[in-house]
């Protein structure tokens, strides 16, 4: 049986969605890593003389059953050159009012004004 197997199977009897989400994402993670490394032509050792670790410990880390931290996975982004987690960056919305009549006429936004208008574009 595979470490992989293992994991589905303790996950299927524990059933907590949130250790299932963890889980998959370390592993996603570590697979990912593996990939990079293979890519690159680096060897476990080598990866870890880069993030100044032990040849065990990385080991440890890439089976997919280590808990890594934000500071773990910015560590080895760094070392590796490559993103492992992509965020969606925020989408700030500028939101612009009809002007009729010209800018002269124009009043001033209130509060309730806010409500009224439609966004325009994103930035």
């Amino acid at each position: 049986m595979t470490k992989n197997n293992i994991i589905n199977e303790w996950l299927d009897q524990n059933n907590d969605p949130v250790i299932e989400r963890l889980v998959k994402r370390n592993l996603a993670i570590a697979n990912k890593v593996r990939n990079i490394l293979s890519e690159k032509g680096l060897s476990d050792k080598e990866f870890a003389s880069m993030l100044d670790k032990t040849p065990s410990e990385i080991s440890k880390w890439l089976s997919g059953t280590h808990n890594f931290t934000g500071k773990t996975i910015i560590k080895m982004e760094i070392a590796l050159g490559e993103r492992l987690i992509h965020v969606e960056p925020i989408i700030n919305y500028v939101y612009l009012d009809v002007i009729r009549g010209g800018l002269r006429n124009k009043k001033k936004y209130t509060q309730g004004d806010y409500n009224t208008v439609q966004p325009a574009y994103a930035s």
